[in-house]
């Protein structure tokens, strides 16, 4: 797996440093807030090696986000190719999550463009879709800074969730090869 410079971030491969700072930040109920739970140390290692298991088929993934003038891990930013069926897949996604003390820094914002640099130039990719919950205001700005749309008509019920359950309502945006705006192109 390539690694991806931008201004202030590195995007890089992970590291078996990296697993205590990841299972710290999957168990903090803030950062977890808009997924199913909390994860273990044990599901959160899962996560990255299942993560690789990825990248050695599709040839991306989750970058491990590290601030070159300071923190060697804030979380990850990547792509991913989702493992549950609806109306759009199969399709690939970019999605991130990062510590709750680097929120509000545009980290998010500005490791997604380079991921979206890669997928729509490098890999070739003609759409890249990422999804969360209407709650979830933080990842809505994200996708909306990066020049994703969304469509009312694509929002869905995650299918790997119980119907009644807080989470299952989705929002879905896209972002196409020949939609992307300026604020997307690489530095």
């Amino acid at each position: 797996m390539l690694t991806l410079d931008t201004p202030r971030l590195l995007l890089r491969p992970w590291r078996e440093a990296d697993l205590p700072a990841f299972a710290e930040m999957n168990s903090d109920p803030r950062v977890m807030e808009f997924m199913p739970k909390v994860l273990t140390r044990e599901e959160s290692d899962a996560m990255v090696r299942r993560n690789a298991e990825h990248v050695a088929t599709h040839g991306f993934g989750k970058w491990a986000v590290e601030i070159k003038a300071g923190a060697p891990f804030i979380g990850f930013v990547g792509l991913t190719v989702p493992a549950f069926e609806a109306r759009f897949t199969p399709c690939v996604e970019i999605g991130w999550r990062l510590a709750a003390e680097h929120w509000g820094n545009g980290y998010a914002t500005e490791a997604a463009r380079a991921v979206l640099d890669f997928a729509l130039d490098r890999a070739g990719l003609e759409e890249v879709v990422s999804f969360t919950v209407p709650a979830n205001l933080r990842s809505l700005r994200v996708m909306e800074r990066v020049g994703m749309i969304r469509s009312p008509a694509d929002d869905f019920d995650h299918p790997n969730l119980p119907p009644g359950n807080r989470l299952r309502r989705h929002v879905l945006y896209r972002l196409r090869r020949g939609g992307r705006t300026p604020a997307c192109q690489a530095p």
